[in-house]
């Protein structure tokens, strides 16, 4: 098993579902906050294929927003523009992840994060969040400027951590991460956290769990 644990941040590390009473007060709908961090993937994704120039994940998640907005007949103020991307950097995190990550380091595993939010970002929401003392590194895929699950973020990754991509794991929330990951070579941990479920169409994660804590317990387990 890798030594070396890569972790998305966002849903996976970071609770989103503070940002329902914002969705709730400025689009009059919390259920609004999941489709619009669909679409902020969406929009990423497509950048990426379509070899559009790299831009700040703010300003993805700002277009996104405008797009739910005027699918459901919303005028965004810049109250809402600015309140909502701004609040992304003092998530709190899950409940099971400051355990999760504490038992995996007493196990002697090496705790790396890896976004799609700019570095600066990054490290401003595992700091709110309480966890960057957590992590023996952060990292941003603006040092390749394209996004999750393009191949170039994990190669990067493992090309700045001096391994080859077959040492690294990648736990994250959402299939389309552990999809790229696998792709690249990495194995994959998949957090099966409420509405997050594996995709069929590609090869199962090594490993599914029901939150960090779950993933952490299996991946020191293989170890025996």
């Amino acid at each position: 098993m890798s030594r070396i644990i890569v972790f998305d941040v966002n849903e996976t590390l970071l609770d989103l579902g503070v940002l329902d009473e914002l969705f709730e007060r400025h689009l009059g709908n919390a259920a609004l906050r999941p489709l619009w961090f669909t679409q902020v993937i969406n929009t990423a994704i497509t950048a990426t294929m379509t070899g559009a120039p790299y831009r700040h994940f703010g300003e993805v998640g700002a277009a996104a927003l405008k797009m739910v907005a005027a699918r459901n007949d919303f005028t965004l103020s810049d109250e809402a523009l600015t309140e909502i991307p701004g609040r992304m950097l003092s998530l709190p995190p899950h409940p099971d992840v400051p355990g999760g990550l504490k038992h995996l380091r007493d196990a002697g595993f090496e705790t790396v994060a890896l976004t799609n939010s700019p570095l600066v970002a990054a490290r401003a929401q595992l700091e709110a969040g309480g966890l960057i003392d957590l992590f023996d590194r952060v990292m941003s895929v603006e040092s390749v400027g394209v996004f999750k699950p393009d191949a170039r973020v994990y190669n990067m990754a493992a090309s700045e951590l001096s391994i080859e991509t077959s040492g690294m794991m990648m736990v994250a929330a959402h299939d389309w991460d552990i999809a790229g990951a696998m792709a690249a070579g990495c194995t994959g941990a998949f957090v099966a956290r409420p509405g997050q479920v594996t995709n069929p169409y590609f090869d199962p994660p090594d490993i599914v769990g029901k939150d960090i804590k779950d993933v952490a317990e299996q991946i020191i387990a293989t170890e025996h």
